[in-house]
């Protein structure tokens, strides 16, 4: 109070008013207003007073969870290198990630280059390739300098244009540093034509290459002497080195590719030749104790018409060329879609024996680890006609090549994607494949190419994966027998027996077609989750036509059964009973709804991926008819007359006149 009194007579004396700003509440509002300043600012310094300089900051992962998680296997126009580290995925070698990988479908003699897609990368990791329309230019150390010249193939293609894209390779090879050639030549009996092209070939490969170091061509002028060097193997039952040791000479390496003889054991060591070639001139890639830096690159140049016969050799062959960055490049033949075998056209290369066409079997596909297909038989109903392309090489090869930075070639001369190829048209020592597809289209639906356990964790991630790959195997396996569509009624017993035993061969197919569509319909929830457009065409495929299998099979009993129960003839002079494809189920409401869901899926294929193999058979699926009809017929029951005795025929005049000539002889189909 006596601080309030002395204010007040302050104020009085200076002012000379009696009334001061202290009389009132003017006192308490300005206590209080002091003491709320007086709380908000050491509240506002407590922070700083109480500061602490260290930090924690807690961070729960929930580690099972990513663990599990998987990757999209949706293909985009970009592909981008998987950041989580997998010792069994990807390029890696002894420099980490800068190894690329690469491949690519088919080399034509006129080449075309194809859209462009761009490839994010770390800065010490180069572009990649992939299959059909590759974009960058592939190899360990040049990917960003060349587009691929691929072609979606008019007339024909071969061996020749992917010979000239390899010399180009081996350029880029030499911007780098000097290089190793290593060309590994299959010695099977249906390669003999595509060496002998080859060794022709290697004059103008050398000339060319010759003529541009003369030139003082950067690649060439940056060294003192033979900055290329080459090597020659050879490879069947066994492996040969055909060259002593590398050389720069034209005379020798070409020696040594026509001394190349036939293997007739029909084996090929493939994966054991890239390992000890590998494994030979690995000295080349160890670093140089003055440099730091490898002597040479080492290329490794494969030409093969088969996948090879040493497959369980595959992991190891990428670990050993990934390791000392040697990229395999393999001039190779297309997969068929979704089938190991294909039928090559083997002409006698003896002109003393027949030459006519005599077909053999070749082991060159599938295109992905695991059947993705489901294979299916049923008479009316001609879906396994000749193979198709699956637009992609056999799976090991064309892993090797992409994850070592390699390319695959898919070499074929009757590729044509306008219209199917006649078995007749196909060129000797060819597969006939059908039908071949735009690379352009194909490009997203590229397989896996994995190591067997990531691929094992991929089909996991998706129930709809797993039954697809599950039925293909189931299918692939089991035989499904083609039943009866014909019975003659000789008899009523004649006729019943038959039925019946029809009827046991159907109740033996029945329940295999139901298995096969319950273990896809075990994926159907996990269907609208699929991303890769490859996965989603399969899976719809294999519903498609395994619920149109169930349907044709359960209708064909349902019929039988009816048959059974008595068939009348309208012409009386009829004696058999035909089954025919028929669009209309006439023996039962729920088989009528299960057609109807087959088509659903089909129609999917059809209407989602065009120019494809699924959206194919898809289509050839819908073309048959899901049910049957009875349709009667007459059958000759009269014994044949074979002539030759009791007057029914007279004895020729002249037995050498008739005699048939006889051409040359005629050799069986060797191993190819």
């Amino acid at each position: 109070m006596k601080i309030t009194e002395g204010l007040k007579n302050w104020w009085q004396v200076q002012t000379g008013e009696e009334e001061t700003p202290f009389d009132g509440d003017s006192v308490a509002f300005v206590s209080s207003m002091v003491f709320h300043m007086c709380l908000l600012v050491a509240l506002g310094l407590i922070p700083y007073v109480l500061q602490n300089d260290q930090i924690s900051l807690n961070v729960t992962v929930p580690i099972t969870e990513e663990e599990e998680e998987l990757e999209e296997l949706e293909l985009p126009q970009e592909f981008h290198f998987d950041q989580n580290p997998n010792e069994e995925i990807g390029a890696n070698s002894v420099n980490g990630v800068d190894a690329a990988e690469s491949l690519a479908p088919i080399i034509s003699e006129i080449s075309d280059i194809p859209n462009e897609m761009e490839v994010e990368t770390q800065p010490t990791v180069n572009q990649i390739e992939i299959n059909d329309t590759i974009s960058e230019a592939t190899g360990l150390h040049f990917s960003e300098n060349m587009k691929v010249k691929g072609s979606a193939g008019q007339g024909t293609t071969g061996a020749v244009g992917a010979i000239d894209r390899i010399t180009h390779e081996i350029l880029l090879s030499l911007e780098e540093r000097k290089t190793l050639v290593v060309w590994l030549f299959d010695q099977s009996g249906s390669l003999d034509q595509q060496r002998k092209t080859i060794y022709d070939r290697f004059d103008r490969i050398y000339e060319e290459l010759g003529v541009i170091e003369a030139a003082g061509n950067e690649a060439f002028s940056k060294y003192e002497d033979k900055p290329l060097l080459t090597s020659v193997m050879a490879f069947g039952e066994r492996v040969n080195f055909m060259t002593e040791k590398p050389t720069d000479n034209l005379t020798t390496i070409k020696e040594a590719v026509d001394k190349i003889e036939g293997d007739q054991s029909g084996l090929e060591r493939t994966f054991s030749a890239t390992f000890m070639a590998a494994d030979r001139f690995k000295k080349f890639r160890l670093a140089n104790a003055a440099t730091g830096e490898p002597d040479r690159n080492v290329m490794l140049v494969v030409f093969t018409d088969e996948i090879g016969d040493d497959n369980d050799g595959l992991e190891k062959t990428i670990a050993q060329c990934r390791r000392y960055e040697m990229p395999v490049y393999v001039i190779g033949v297309p997969a068929p879609f979704g089938q190991r075998e294909t039928v090559v056209k083997w002409v006698d290369p003896d002109p003393e024996f027949d030459q006519s066409p005599q077909w053999g079997r070749v082991n060159q596909g599938p295109e992905s680890l695991m059947p993705e297909r489901i294979n299916l038989r049923f008479k009316g109903w001609e879906q396994e006609k000749a193979p198709i392309d699956s637009g992609f090489g056999p799976f090991s090869l064309t892993r090797l090549c992409y994850e070592t930075g390699g390319i695959y070639f898919a070499v074929h001369p009757n590729r044509n994607v306008n219209r199917a190829v006649k078995r007749n048209e196909v060129d000797s020592f060819s597969a006939h494949l059908e039908h071949f597809f735009d690379p352009e289209i194909m490009r997203k639906y590229r397989p896996d190419y994995v190591s067997p356990t990531e691929y094992q964790r991929r089909v996991k991630s998706n129930r709809a994966r797993m039954a697809l790959v599950a039925a293909a195997k189931y299918s692939w396996m089991s035989s499904l027998e083609d039943p009866a569509l014909k019975f003659v009624k000789r008899s009523e017993a004649d006729l019943s027996n038959a039925l019946t035993e029809a009827q046991k061969k159907a109740a033996a197919l029945e329940p295999k077609i139901r298995g096969l569509a319950d273990v896809l319909k075990q994926g159907e929830g996990d269907r609208p989750d699929e991303n890769s457009p490859r996965w989603k065409a399969g899976y719809d495929l294999a519903m498609g036509r395994v619920l149109a299998a169930q349907v044709r099979t359960e209708a064909y009993n349902a019929m039988l059964a009816k048959a059974k129960r008595g068939l009348n003839f309208e012409d009386p002079k009829n004696n058999t009973w035909k089954l025919d494809p028929a669009d209309e189920i006439t023996v039962g409401s729920q088989l009528e709804k299960s057609a109807t869901k087959a088509k659903v899926y089909l129609n999917r294929v059809v209407e989602e991926h065009p120019g494809t193999p699924w959206a194919l058979l898809a289509k050839r699926e819908l073309e048959q008819p899901v049910g049957w009809k009875w349709v009667e017929d007459f059958t000759d029951l009269t014994p044949r007359n074979n002539g030759g005795g009791g007057g029914n025929g007279n004895a020729p005049a002249n037995d050498k006149a008739n005699m048939i000539k006889k051409g040359p002889p005629k050799r069986k189909v060797p191993r190819l």
